[in-house]
């Protein structure tokens, strides 16, 4: 499984980097303005310094709401660098803009998603990625891991392209389990990733290897 970033913080963009398991950025206009940065030129500068940060897929995603204006953001944010991909949410004209750039070669995360129906027309639109929001269903006191591993069947069947992509991630667990359910990306926040790192056993074992290092040497 792959694991992206979700954030538009740089520094954060650089820790899991450096931590050598980090495969792309997702990032979203709320994530942009909780940085400070607005404004077009802006947002397509720090665009281009998270793909000079990570040699991975930066979703990148349009605002616009209807099929032409879609087409016209996504087009620009694609011209920014090889690496971008086009979120586009799931809509009518969201998915009409996922087929026109799978078209013309542009790849696609569909977001927004929070049923395999809805999964099943963003595979059909060529969609690169699909982005179920498991966080916010369970939210609404439905599985969203259930939903991740019903349309990694329904995937499997059809023998869909597209890739699924964890999303509205919001503990190390939810990692574990889209994982196990056949989720192929997850995007979530530093601290997700980090406390996968921790366990107290982790930290008993290694206090102990520490205090009979530290015996054996004195």
């Amino acid at each position: 499984m792959k694991f992206f970033i979700d954030t538009a913080n740089l520094e954060q963009i650089e820790e899991a980097r450096d931590l050598g398991i980090l495969d792309g950025v997702t990032t979203n206009p709320s994530l942009m303005a909780k940085e400070g940065i607005t404004g077009d030129e802006n947002i397509k500068n720090h665009y281009k310094k998270i793909c000079e940060l990570v040699d991975g897929d930066i979703s990148a995603e349009v605002i616009a709401t209807d099929f032409d204006e879609m087409i016209k953001e996504g087009k620009a944010l694609a011209d920014i660098h090889e690496n971008i991909v086009v979120k586009a949410p799931m809509t009518k004209d969201g998915v009409k803009a996922i087929r026109w750039f799978t078209d013309h070669d542009i790849r696609t995360n569909c977001t927004l998603v929070f049923s395999a129906g809805q999964a099943i027309l963003a595979a059909k639109a060529g969609a690169t990625y699909l982005s179920p929001f498991i966080g916010r269903i369970d939210d609404m006191n439905w599985d969203g891991i259930e939903l991740i591993a019903q349309i990694a069947d329904i995937y499997t069947v059809q023998g869909f392209a597209t890739e699924i992509l964890a999303a509205s991630i919001r503990n190390p667990l939810h990692i574990v389990r889209a994982a196990e359910a056949g989720a192929d990306v997850c995007t979530c926040p530093l601290s997700s990733i980090l406390g996968l790192l921790k366990h107290p056993l982790t930290d008993i074992g290694l206090a102990k290897f520490l205090a009979d290092h530290k015996k054996a040497n004195s």
